[in-house]
C-alpha cells in the first residue's frame, strides 16, 4: 500500500502533450476530413492562445480554461463522429490524443482542492530554445488521490491494506481516504535488532550543495566497511548524475573493489544480469538509485547481500511543481513539508535499507550516510526494531 499513494495520484492526473495534438493533426484522418480537421486546429488555436495569457515557465491557474475546454469538447464530439462513422479507419495518433482529451475534461469536471491545473513551458527549456506559443504541457495534476479512492474503499465489505513502510499512519489515512475508525495495526518485526547494524554518519551531508563535498568521505566510509566485512553491498544516491560521480570517485581510489553501477533505463534482461552478480561467493558494491528497480521489491538474502550505503534522505527534489504540492498539503493537512518533502523521502529509504535482511538469519550492516538521519524527527520515522548508532 505504501506505493497507492503514487499510483492513485498518476491514475487521476491527466496530461495533454503538444506533440500529442501536432501528431493528430498531420494525421491521413485529419488531412482527408475536413470536420477533423477544423475541430483539431480549433484545439491548437485555443492552446496557443492560452501559452500567450501565461507565458511563464510554469503556472498555476484556479481553473480550467474555458476556451480550451470548449474546443476539446467539440473536438472530441467530432472525433466520436467520425469514429462511428468509420469504424474501419485506424488512427493511432488521432486516437492517441482523442483518450487523451477525453481523460482531461473528466478530469477537468471534477477538479477541486484535491488537484491542481498547471501549465509547463517545458519543452523550451529542455532543447534550450525560445518559448513558442502551444507548446505548453496542460495538466489537471492530482494530489489527494482520497476523493477518488475513498468510494471504491466505502463500496467494499472491508479492505487490507499492508506494507512494511506505512509510516506515519495518518500520512497514508489521509491520502488514501481511509474512514475516521479504520483500525491500524503495527506488527511486531519477525527481526531482531541483533541482525542489522545501523549507523548513521554524522560527519556527512548528502544536501545538494554539498554532493561535491561528500564524494571523498562516502568513499572512504563504503571502502571502510568492505575491508572490514568483504560481501555484497549495495549503494543507494538520489539520482543518476551522483550516483555516477560517486562510482567514479570510488574506482579512482579503491581499484581493487569491484562495483558495477545500474544506469538509466535498463532492459529487463540488464536487470538481471545486475542482480545475478550477487552471488553466495561474490565480493562488491553495487550502486543505484533510491526509488528505482533495485531499491524494493528484489530478495537477495544470506550471503548475496550483506550491506547498504543510503547516501541520501529520498527527498523529492525542490521544483516549481512540489512547491505547489507542499502548498496545498499544508492548507489541506497542515503539514506541507512532511506530506511533500520527508515522509516520502523517508518511505524510500526504510525500503531500500529493507533489502539487507529478508529471512530470520540474515545478518547485515546499513549506513545511513547523511547527519539528518540523527535527527530526532527523522529517526521517529525508522523502523522501531532498529538499533541506530
Amino acid at each position: 500500500a505504501h506505493n497507492l499513494v503514487e499510483r492513485g495520484r498518476k491514475m487521476f492526473t491527466a496530461e495533454l502533450h503538444p506533440a500529442a495534438l501536432a501528431q493528430a493533426r498531420s494525421s491521413p484522418t485529419a488531412a482527408q476530413h475536413a470536420p477533423v480537421k477544423k475541430a483539431l486546429d480549433k484545439v491548437r488555436r485555443a492552446w496557443v492562445a492560452l501559452d500567450k495569457a501565461h507565458p511563464a515557465p510554469y503556472t498555476v491557474l484556479e481553473t480550467f480554461p474555458d476556451k480550451l475546454l470548449a474546443s476539446l469538447q467539440q473536438c472530441t464530439t467530432t472525433l466520436t463522429e467520425h469514429f462511428t462513422d468509420h469504424p474501419t479507419e485506424p488512427d493511432s495518433a488521432l486516437q492517441t490524443f482523442y483518450f487523451d482529451a477525453l481523460h482531461l475534461q473528466r478530469m477537468a469536471d471534477l477538479l477541486d482542492a484535491h488537484s491542481m491545473m498547471d501549465i509547463t513551458q517545458a519543452s523550451a527549456a529542455r532543447h534550450q530554445r525560445a518559448f513558442k506559443p502551444g507548446d505548453s504541457v496542460v495538466c489537471i495534476r492530482n494530489v489527494v488521490p482520497a476523493p477518488f479512492l475513498q468510494p471504491r474503499l466505502q463500496a467494499a465489505h472491508n479492505s487490507t491494506l499492508f506494507s512494511a513502510t506505512l509510516q506515519p499512519a495518518r500520512y497514508y489515512a489521509d491520502l488514501l481516504g481511509l474512514p475516521d475508525d479504520h483500525v491500524w495495526v503495527d506488527v511486531e518485526s519477525p527481526f531482531a535488532a541483533q541482525q542489522l547494524q545501523v549507523q548513521v554518519a554524522r560527519h556527512i551531508s548528502t544536501r545538494y550543495p554539498h554532493r561535491a563535498a561528500s564524494l571523498a568521505p562516502i568513499a572512504a566510509l563504503m571502502a571502510q566497511q568492505f575491508r572490514a566485512r568483504p560481501g555484497n553491498y549495495l549503494a543507494f544516491f538520489s539520482s543518476y548524475d551522483y550516483l555516477q560521480q560517486a562510482a567514479a570517485l570510488f574506482a579512482q581510489q579503491h581499484p581493487d573493489v569491484p562495483h558495477w553501477c545500474q544506469s538509466r533505463r535498463m532492459l529487463e534482461g540488464e536487470q538481471r544480469d545486475f542482480l545475478a552478480r550477487f552471488t553466495d561467493s561474490s565480493n562488491g558494491i553495487a550502486f543505484a538509485v533510491l526509488g528505482g528497480a533495485f531499491a524494493e521489491g528484489i530478495d537477495l538474502p544470506g550471503k548475496r547481500l550483506i550491506g547498504a550505503f543510503l547516501a541520501t534522505l529520498g527527498l523529492p527534489q525542490v521544483n516549481p511543481v512540489n512547491e505547489q504540492i507542499r502548498g496545498r498539503m499544508q492548507a489541506l493537512f497542515g503539514a506541507g513539508y512532511d506530506y511533500t518533502y520527508l515522509y516520502p523521502g523517508l518511505q524510500k529509504v526504510v525500503q531500500a535499507a529493507g533489502r539487507v535482511i529478508r529471512t530470520p538469519s540474515d545478518e547485515g550492516v546499513v549506513h545511513l550516510m547523511d547527519d539528518r538521519f540523527a535527527q530526532a524527527q527523522v529517526r521517529a520515522l525508522l523502523p522501531a526494531w532498529w538499533q541506530v548508532d
